[in-house]
């Protein structure tokens, strides 16, 4: 049985090298030339995308993720803090967390080594057609087409595959705009560095504007200390912050922007809404050509939404199916969970015990679940952020943050 997936992002990745540790013919088609270029800087993955993984991937692939990654049981506990600086409130601890960090780029280039040279890069899909027969056929930005038994899109909130089983897109966005950046903490003042310390924390103020900051070290934190087989790109304490504003014209002109005159078109965005400068100095001193615009898109909550299709020999995972907003940390892990699942039930079909209607049917059955929570989770966030933006949503948040920063600066006293 040859499988076709179209796109090679961490989800088709970790489905081509599934597939393939078990036997399978498989063709991963991506329109990158390059592995590294990609967006986003670091995934969270949980105790069970890391569980799905080691399904996927052989031994000694899994363990130079490990070596690539950062811990999060050695992290300090998560913050909350206001548009000012102040302490909020704190996270659940950590030293029992089983999850780890790793760079975007970091994990797909070896997850894209895992897929071998069943990954063909530089290859654009821009049609799927079917044969005479109702076999899947993948075509090409230069008219050649590639057939197959099974055809697989994971290409994104934007998926041409989900978008032709569908008939529309499954995806839309939710009124949150990102921007993304990386500041080495030696970057920093002494005092800022005190105040973020070694943890991930989000700053919150009125009118949907939020700042998270997220702190990666795959050196000082490493899951494992095998220094031979670490590949992460960042070599020491890093924070990956990304800022948050409702989507209207006037952040609409600042996706336009690069390097410094983003950079600073970002501060100023804040300053308008009354955020303390001291606050924004992780973006004020961020890499300027690290930094990047994205749209929060989201797909539907409800389970019975999602893949809203009759199951056949044309599927989709991921984002394509599940597109969810970083608000949860949940998106990659979901799609590598998506991929294992996938394989193990083509697995039944090999086997006889299955038919591939069935297995994708129950794979589908799966993902539908699956996606529905992480959407739920994630949304909780979004929506949270869109009520700020009213005009009793600018008073509670100016109500409530003195009052919290209050009881918790009294409750450390003590």
């Amino acid at each position: 049985m040859h499988t076709i997936i179209v796109g090679g992002g961490i989800g088709g990745l970790a489905l081509a090298a599934g597939l393939r540790r078990q036997g399978f013919d498989v063709s991963v088609f991506d329109r990158d030339s390059d592995v590294a270029q990609t967006g986003g800087y670091h995934i969270t993955l949980d105790g069970r995308a890391q569980a799905a993984l080691r399904e996927l991937v052989a031994p000694e692939i899994f363990e130079r993720l490990l070596a690539s990654a950062s811990a999060l049981r050695l992290r300090d506990r998560d913050a909350l803090w206001d548009r000012r600086g102040r302490l909020l409130g704190y996270g659940p601890r950590l030293e029992d967390s089983p999850s780890v960090d790793i760079d975007r780029i970091t994990l797909r280039k070896i997850l894209a080594d895992a897929a071998g040279p069943d990954l063909y890069l530089g290859r654009t899909v821009t049609d799927i057609g079917r044969t005479a027969q109702g076999e899947p056929t993948a075509v090409f930005a230069d008219g050649s087409c590639c057939r197959g038994d099974l055809l697989v899109g994971a290409d994104g909130a934007h998926s041409l595959v989900a978008r032709h089983l569908a008939g529309h897109s499954t995806s839309e966005p939710t009124g949150i705009v990102g921007f993304s950046g990386r500041t080495g903490a030696e970057r920093l003042t002494a005092r800022e560095r005190h105040r973020l310390g070694t943890r991930s924390g989000m700053a919150v103020g009125p009118r949907a504007t939020a700042l998270y900051i997220g702190f990666l070290d795959p050196v000082g934190n490493a899951v494992l200390g095998a220094t031979d087989r670490r590949e992460a790109i960042t070599t020491g304490p890093t924070y990956i912050w990304g800022a948050m504003f409702p989507e209207s014209a006037a952040t609409d002109s600042l996706r336009t922007l690069r390097g410094d005159a983003l950079r600073s078109a970002l501060t100023a965005r804040f300053a308008r809404s009354g955020w303390r400068r001291s606050t924004l100095e992780v973006v004020e001193r961020a890499e300027p050509d690290s930094i990047a615009a994205f749209r929060f898109n989201a797909s539907s909550t409800r389970a019975r939404d999602l893949a809203p299709w009759a199951a056949g020999p044309v599927t989709a995972l991921g984002d394509a199916v599940h597109a969810t907003p970083p608000t949860a940390g949940m998106g990659a892990g979901a799609a590598i969970r998506d991929a294992a699942s996938l394989v193990a039930r083509l697995g039944t079909v090999v086997s006889g015990t299955s038919t591939l209607a069935v297995a994708v049917s129950e794979f589908e059955a799966d993902m539908r679940v699956r996606g529905s929570e992480i959407l739920v989770r994630a949304m909780r966030t979004v929506r949270w952020m869109r009520a700020t933006d009213t005009p009793l949503g600018v008073a509670a948040t100016g109500l409530a943050t003195p009052v919290l920063a209050t009881a918790n600066l009294l409750a450390r006293r003590r």
